[in-house]
């Protein structure tokens, strides 16, 4: 039923920023959602979750300090603030959900913990 878009990627110089927005068609309010990123030739990793009611986050170590995710229920989006961006950021970012009672488990499972996926939106960023 959840249906998810990811958009605002593109290419950006290093130490650049960017927005990543996940719009959802249906209710998300209920569920965990995070980003992904997969880069050529690596697994889907994971970015960052948070809870469905907001609040509590969690990054994976290579972002932490950079990247910010929020959730705005009442839109029904899920965003990404990437700040410092290096070449290793590039990637195919995906934005995900799981309807769980446990995030911070669901967090631990990976990609495949997460239920509904979105087609992706790449970033890319230049030395």
């Amino acid at each position: 039923q959840v249906q998810l878009v990811e958009s605002g990627g593109g290419s950006v110089q290093a130490g650049g920023s960017l927005r990543l927005s996940c719009a959802a068609s249906g209710y998300t309010y209920n569920y965990c959602m995070g980003w992904f990123r997969q880069a050529p030739g690596k697994e889907r990793e994971g970015v960052a979750a948070i809870k469905a009611g907001g609040g509590t986050a969690y990054y994976a170590d290579s972002v932490k300090g950079r990247f910010t995710v929020s959730r705005d229920n009442a839109k029904n989006t899920l965003y990404m603030q990437m700040n410092s961006l290096k070449p290793g950021d590039t990637a195919m970012y995906y934005c995900a959900a799981a309807l769980t009672t446990s995030c911070v488990y669901t967090w631990t499972r990976g990609p495949r913990g997460f239920d509904v996926w979105g087609q992706g939106t790449q970033v890319t960023v230049s030395s």
